[in-house]
């Protein structure tokens, strides 16, 4: 059994295909297929249930391919460690973003970074913020950037705050209260909205705002992306309340949205986390590019 064999069947796992499977490896399908064969052979095991039409991992290779994705992760970390030590960073660099950051320039910040370490390959990762912070915990992502209410600062990681915001109202253009200078929670306590999904801290944001101030609101669409959400306002089927950073340019630039200022609306922190244990290279020269101090 080698690296090279463990490399085939996930790749084979991930695409649930032996000829995309050989493209992405750069190898011919007979190669890639005979290696695979041989490694189940010594193991003495079926790693995959195939057809012409159809590929997937047997119960045998379910529990293979968790310990080979750590072995060729380790061996990854290995060669990045070895080549950090003559001053080179490579390797793989796993990074979190909610959908809705504003704080940091995501493509800019990338950009840069590739400047300084080119061999480095980035992988991105969308997702809620508590989704985001329990994947840095456990090793998944090196760096995340989340957005929190202020009540609920990230748990079990390194965080530093980056920005503080707050939420202003998106109404479609032709609302009444399109044009308002402001308005206070209490105002707009009888509209339709349209949030993200309930529990997810993007939605807690507005739910305990509403909650402190003794006030219950009716959410009728949910959705779990915020292009969604901005269609739906623009549409007339509700308003919307979003981080002010974030969508004032989106709202300047939709001549079918208005934004209006919240004097007691929700308010949210956004954090960049990562974890202190064993970062490799890759996580710390972006550190240093953020300029996080070692």
């Amino acid at each position: 059994m080698d690296l090279q064999q463990m490399r085939y069947v996930v790749a084979v796992a991930e695409t649930r295909n032996f000829t995309r499977a050989a493209e992405s490896c750069g190898v011919v399908q007979s190669s890639l297929s005979h290696r695979i064969a041989g490694l189940e052979g010594e193991l003495g095991v079926k790693l995959f249930a195939r057809t012409s039409r159809r590929v997937e991992l047997t119960s045998a290779g379910e529990a293979f391919i968790t310990a080979a994705r750590e072995c060729l992760s380790a061996a990854d970390r290995a060669a990045a460690d070895a080549a950090a030590a003559t001053g080179a960073v490579r390797g793989r660099l796993a990074v979190g973003v909610i959908v809705t950051t504003a704080a940091v320039d995501v493509p800019e910040l990338l950009q840069r970074y590739r400047t300084h370490h080119p061999q480095v390959r980035i992988a991105l990762r969308s997702g809620r913020s508590d989704d985001l912070a329990a994947a840095v915990r456990q090793g998944e992502l090196d760096i995340a950037f989340l957005g929190l209410p202020p009540s609920q600062p990230p748990a079990g990681v390194e965080a530093l705050a980056l920005d503080h915001d707050e939420h202003a109202l998106l109404v479609p253009a032709g609302h009444p209260l399109a044009g308002t200078p402001q308005v206070a929670l209490h105002e707009i306590a009888d509209e339709t909205f349209v949030d993200f999904v309930s529990g997810t801290p993007a939605r807690a944001q507005s739910d305990q705002a509403f909650a402190a101030a003794g006030l219950v609101r009716d959410v009728a669409y949910e959705a779990g992306v915020v292009e969604l959400i901005t269609r739906l306002v623009a549409r007339g089927l509700g308003v919307a309340l979003l981080p002010s950073a974030f969508i004032a340019p989106l709202a300047t630039a939709d001549p079918a949205l208005a934004l209006v200022p919240v004097s007691d609306g929700p308010r949210r922190i956004e954090y960049l986390v990562w974890s202190r244990f064993n970062p490799s290279p890759a996580a710390r020269a972006m550190l240093k590019v953020l300029g996080v101090p070692d």
